[in-house]
């Protein structure tokens, strides 16, 4: 049977590098196995999830070169997961619970107080229909809890239940159930926590493998018994670690830092975007991988450390810069084209190693095409004046900046640094750049002796 996986994001901000980690792990395993990548939105919170939102999930998978083979929606399938709360209530396994928020915080401090535990009580499993009834006439409505399987007999005698899998990432996990209070399942309105539904989806949706970040640990063993209750065989969990930023600041979609949209804008290639998502925090070095293929042959889940992986969002630029230099003309020609930049092949093999962003490129063609404003001391500019003399005629190629600087230097008797960099500066305005060999064929004989000698008298 061909492995699915699933990333299951909530529509409620626009995806970041963290998330990216996970929807990337997911996907390029499915890739590799010959398997399917499943999107899931779950957009059972009505009042944040936003189609917009779900709209930009799947326009970044796609920018990030990972589409779904499917999408489901868990909006549209609420049906299905009252049919699974009428079955668990049916066998005895869901339970009304009349607490508010401020009755289960009193009940967690004094156990807190007395050593114990903060798990619930089961009190609401011990209502009778009258007690019930009561409170429901007092205008109470419910939320619904599991019954966890951690008890003999006497569900009020809570004993210890290790849940223990072998989890794709961090080895041999076991949960406690007798550490947990029974999660909740469906809210006081109706509504359905994140819990049960991704259980469903899981069982419905034939997902095999779940991928996902260490903060689902203990989400995990609470599902593991929710699967059995059901009649299914969970699937094989993994866990990663997360992305944090270098001071330890984690990750959000509400406050939009490092999604994939702002690092799309500001001009940053997708496959450094995945090879930092990837491969930080892992046994792997930390490099750009241009190809996917090759990123999935070095996804290793065993190789991910077990604590936070702290980046630096600067790391980036070296990456994009690696990716880059490894275009060939014909992979960024159209998008050269939208940025206005000319020069062909020529102008592309010149300037690659010196640009982080392709949107760079632009200003190197702003560099070629003139005019420049150089920085240089009379001394220099009298210096250049001369070395315009000593230009060769064209056709010029690039032997043509080594032939020149020799004959200068013969003249002048300038030489290293004296000799390169006032010519440098007077030809690009910068003092450095790409090499001038593969520059000076670009400007051309006119533009080079403009540069060098000014709009006024130039030497023929």
């Amino acid at each position: 049977m061909s492995i699915r996986l699933r990333f299951a994001p909530s529509p409620t901000g626009f995806l970041h590098i963290g998330n990216a980690r996970t929807a990337l792990m997911n996907a390029l395993l499915a890739r590799r196995e010959g398997g399917a990548f499943v999107l899931r939105l779950d957009d059972t919170d009505t009042a944040r999830s936003e189609e917009r939102f779900a709209t930009a999930i799947v326009e970044d998978l796609e920018w990030l070169g990972i589409p779904p083979d499917e999408v489901a929606r868990q909006s549209e399938r609420f049906e299905r997961y009252s049919a699974a709360i009428a079955r668990l209530t049916e066998a005895g396994l869901l339970y009304a619970c009349y607490e508010t928020a401020e009755d289960l915080d009193r009940k967690r401090k004094r156990r807190l107080a007395r050593r114990l535990p903060p798990i619930y009580d089961r009190a609401g499993l011990m209502l009778d229909e009258a007690e019930r009834a009561r409170l429901e006439d007092e205008g109470r409505r419910p939320h619904w809890r599991f019954l966890l399987p951690n008890f003999d007999s006497d569900p009020a005698e809570i004993r210890s239940t290790p849940i223990t899998w072998t989890d794709l990432c961090r080895g041999e996990q076991t949960v406690d159930l007798g550490s947990l209070s029974d999660p909740v399942l469906v809210r006081e309105d109706g509504s359905f926590l994140y819990t049960l539904p991704s259980v469903i989806d899981d069982i419905e949706l034939g997902i095999t493998h779940v991928l996902r970040g260490d903060d689902h640990v203990t989400n995990t063993g609470a599902q593991i018994p929710i699967f059995q209750a059901l009649g299914a065989a969970p699937p094989a969990f993994g866990h990663h670690n997360l992305l944090v930023r270098a001071d330890g600041e984690a990750l959000s979609k509400r406050s939009g830092a490092l999604s994939l949209r702002s690092l799309r804008d500001e001009g940053y290639e997708p496959q450094s975007v995945a090879s930092l998502a990837v491969l930080t925090g892992t046994s792997q070095a930390i490099e750009a991988v241009s190809d996917l293929d090759a990123l999935a042959a070095r996804l290793d889940l065993s190789g991910i450390s077990r604590s936070p992986a702290s980046f630096d969002p600067a790391d980036l630029d070296a990456l994009n810069a690696q990716i880059l230099r490894g275009f060939d003309y014909a992979a960024v020609a159209d998008r050269l084209e939208v940025l206005g930049v000319g020069g062909g092949e020529a102008f592309w093999v010149a300037i690659r190693d010196n640009i982080s962003r392709l949107s760079d490129a632009a200003d190197w063609w702003r560099v070629v095409t003139g005019p420049v404003e150089a920085d240089l001391s009379d001394e220099d500019r009298a210096f250049a004046a001369e070395a315009a003399r000593h230009l060769p005629e064209e056709p010029w190629d690039d032997t043509t900046f080594k032939a020149w600087t020799k004959a200068v230097q013969a003249a002048t008797g300038r030489k290293g640094k004296s000799l390169f960099q006032p010519l440098r500066i007077a030809l690009t305005g910068r003092p450095d750049g790409p090499e001038m060999r593969s520059l000076m064929p670009l400007f051309g004989r006119r533009s080079t002796l403009d540069r060098l000698s000014g709009p006024g008298d130039r030497p023929r």
